[in-house]
């Protein structure tokens, strides 16, 4: 009896604050990366916004790095339902479920989906010093050399990790390069720009400025066509177009918060985080990185969770025949 009023006390008492939400507490946006990385980006332009849209919220950037995105994950799967830590995560939460034998939550019971924030594509990227100056002439070079080279990736389960297992099984070169994980994309890009790692497949918010400083080479992008823009990328072919049919990826990011938050709360996060997504800034500054703010039913929890089991059944077989997994 003592055990289920206690219960009903805290029960009671996480719907009282949600009426006061979001108060005077600070509002932590986790990102479960390093600081400077593409996933980051995204979460200040989004906070930015947010702050905006949820009177009275005062959101930061908490940036807890390491396990592919999955201690971060955690970290706010365990935390305090009561709204003022969510989880601003990319296809990790449907590709670590894969990768992982062991995770200390599970994507579709242990956290509240709030709505998918963008679709970001990903380029096809190599060290300045490289000699290919389009992609047959890098695809070539690969398959001549990929014994001797190496590709970067921000960690296990990571998009750029991902993304790199993916091409090197549609281009099935005879050698495969050496994977090189960093404890995020921001290392890695600084490992790539300085010429000690050779590729990387990365996010167009974190590899459009490389790019248009001639600090790395662009290949090709990710998705099933050419960009649109920016104007940057549009004369780089898709991996489709040049012979890899059927490769398409691109990356999204969702907020999430812990399981157990109040309906309430949870209510005001998503109208919050649709009114930001259709702040003209934010989607700008998206635009001009070749990401696209969600304008569909992923904006709501219904239709984001949908999208991300769909998501983990597309992966799973990908993962599994690439055989890279962790414990």
């Amino acid at each position: 009896m003592k055990r289920l009023l206690v219960l009903a006390a805290a029960v009671t008492g996480l719907w009282a604050n949600a009426q006061g939400y979001p108060g005077s507490k600070p509002i932590a946006i986790v990102v479960p990366f390093a600081a400077g990385g593409p996933t980051d980006r995204v979460a200040r332009d989004l906070a930015v916004a947010l702050r905006k849209t949820l009177p009275g919220g005062h959101f930061v950037i908490e940036n807890v790095n390491g396990a592919g995105g999955t201690i971060g994950a955690t970290k706010v799967a365990k935390a305090n339902p009561d709204g003022h830590t969510l989880l601003l995560w990319h296809i990790g939460m449907a590709s670590t479920v894969s990768l992982y034998r062991k995770l200390q939550f599970k994507p579709l019971d242990d956290f509240e989906y709030l709505g998918i924030v963008n679709d970001v594509p990903m380029t096809l990227i190599g060290k300045p010093q490289l000699p290919a100056t389009n992609y047959r002439d890098f695809e070539n070079y690969i398959r001549a050399n990929g014994g001797k080279l190496n590709i970067a990736h921000a960690g296990l389960g990571s998009a750029s990790h991902l993304c790199g297992l993916m091409w090197q099984s549609a281009v099935n070169a005879k050698e495969a390069m050496t994977t090189i994980p960093f404890g995020g994309t921001a290392p890695a890009m600084t490992a790539l720009v300085a010429g000690q790692v050779d590729v990387m497949c990365d996010q167009t918010t974190n590899t459009t400025a490389q790019i248009e400083s001639g600090r790395v080479k662009a290949f090709a992008v990710t998705t099933a066509g050419r960009l649109a823009s920016p104007p940057l990328l549009k004369d780089y072919p898709s991996l489709q177009e040049v012979g890899l049919k059927g490769f398409s990826l691109t990356i999204w990011h969702g907020l999430y918060a812990p399981k157990g938050t109040p309906a309430p709360v949870l209510r005001q996060l998503n109208e919050a985080l649709k009114r930001a997504l259709k702040n003209p800034e934010l989607i700008r500054k998206q635009e001009a990185l070749g990401a696209l703010v969600v304008t569909d039913q992923r904006m709501e929890p219904a239709g984001h969770k949908a999208f991300v089991a769909a998501e983990i059944a597309k992966f799973k077989p990908l993962i599994e025949a690439a055989g890279k997994f962790a414990d």
